[in-house]
């Protein structure tokens, strides 16, 4: 018997047993690492994969354009899916973040449970991924043990993709970063349904195992262009939505460097702290918060700890959430944090220091917050740092893939202009 709570249907704890969760993909190596742990704690998920037309096509059927393009592409993606014929209506649910915050992702639930109705299937229950207890189902708890995996894949998932971005370019045997990449996922899988690998001394030593495995790829050295990728959270990993930037970048001959999803979520456990200290609140909270950002801030050093003691020494080391701060202090006030706020400047200006000075920013066409800490804020930064390259790309149902890769391959025909120079 379904169960509705305040309107919605809610996923109960029969369904856990019954039903197979689908949710939308964003970061390919996290979210493939956070698919098992969710399994090990008894659900049946799927991420999804399919990235055709049809996915567009349908996320303009059911959702207005003139909403944010992450909204019409994760609904897209799973209304598509539903109309497959590929899985039992009657015993499937959707999955989705809800953030809380200023930025319209918070409503993409309610979204996609309109456009649900509109296609008929309204009968399918959606989870609300989150904890800030805006939505709760008696069949879906965020526990403190899932969380602790959760944030140890989510670790796990920068390393990884860093490593490969900084060696599959120059690996001699194609292929082999890849297929690495693959077996770290499979490998760190298999230790957390052990019980393993998420525990500090278990991280720091796998960390420093996965380092020295791509240590260990044999590499030659290539004239490559170092290029950065910054923008929305969902547009900037996400290769549905972004027409396969990274793809389309190390086809053109470039290293692609793509700042953690470890400093989105110190940016907003701080982002708490930064509002009590602006507009006042809780001190309590501000203490609880303070703990936390410690507590995240130990993770990002494990990383930085293995590529340090690294005996190769070849990879690049990513600075700090703390550092970021210290450099945007100058440029952006820490009260701006609509959208990605300050921290998608300050990845810019991380890049350009750690010598990926050629920058795609990646916009939603509907995101305002991120078209002023974006594009807004290219100028000041080419008078701060005169050797950037910076193009911003608008994404949404009306940009063709053609116009989108023409800007990027001027970028890039302006960096290899200036290295021959």
């Amino acid at each position: 018997m379904t169960n509705k709570t305040n309107g919605r249907i809610e996923f109960t704890k029969e369904m856990k047993k019954t039903h197979k969760i689908l949710f939308p993909n964003m970061c390919n190596i996290h979210f493939k690492i956070l698919r098992n742990i969710f399994a090990e704690f008894g659900y049946n998920v799927e991420l999804l994969e399919n990235d055709d037309d049809s996915v567009i096509e349908t996320g303009l059927k059911y959702v207005h354009n003139d909403t944010c393009y992450p909204a019409l592409v994760t609904i897209g993606q799973m209304i598509s899916a539903l109309e497959s014929g590929k899985y039992d209506l009657d015993r499937t649910a959707l999955a989705m973040t809800q953030t809380g915050g200023g930025c319209r992702a918070s409503n993409y639930i309610h979204l996609l449970r309109k456009a649900l109705k509109k296609a008929g299937l309204g009968n399918i229950p959606v989870i609300s991924l989150n904890i800030s207890g805006l939505e709760k189902n008696s069949g879906f708890k965020i526990t403190l043990p899932l969380l602790r995996r959760a944030l140890a894949a989510v670790t796990y998932g920068d390393m990884l993709m860093l490593l490969s971005n900084q060696t599959e370019p120059y690996e001699v045997t194609c292929g082999e970063t890849k297929s690495l990449t693959d077996k770290w996922i499979a490998d760190i899988s298999d230790m957390f349904k052990r019980k393993e690998g998420y525990r500090t001394e278990e991280i720091k030593s796998c960390l420093s195992q996965i380092v020295e495995s791509f240590s260990c790829i044999k590499t030659e050295k290539r004239d490559k262009v170092r290029v950065g990728i910054v923008g929305e959270i969902f547009v900037k990993y996400s290769a549905t939505a972004n027409n396969n930037l990274e793809r389309f970048l190390k086809e053109q001959g470039c290293e692609v460097m793509v700042p953690g999803l470890l400093g989105f979520l110190l940016f907003k456990v701080d982002n708490r702290i930064e509002d009590i200290k602006l507009y006042g609140g809780n001190i309590i909270k501000k203490a609880g918060c303070g703990i936390l950002l410690d507590f995240f801030s130990k993770y990002e050093e494990y990383i930085a700890e293995a590529l340090r003691n690294s005996k190769s020494g070849k990879f690049v080391i990513p600075s700090s959430y703390a550092h970021l701060k210290e450099l945007i202090g100058p440029v952006l006030g820490r009260g701006c944090k609509m959208g990605e706020g300050w921290l998608l400047t300050a990845e810019m200006m991380e890049l350009i220091e750690l010598g990926y000075g050629n920058i795609v920013c990646t916009q939603p066409f509907g995101c305002l917050p991120n078209h002023i800490v974006g594009k807004g804020m290219i100028r000041k930064l080419s008078e701060m740092y005169p050797e950037a390259n910076i193009v911003p790309i608008d994404y949404d149902p009306g940009a063709t893939k053609v116009n989108q890769e023409n800007r990027i391959k001027l970028m890039l025909s302006v960096a290899r202009e200036k290295s021959e120079k």
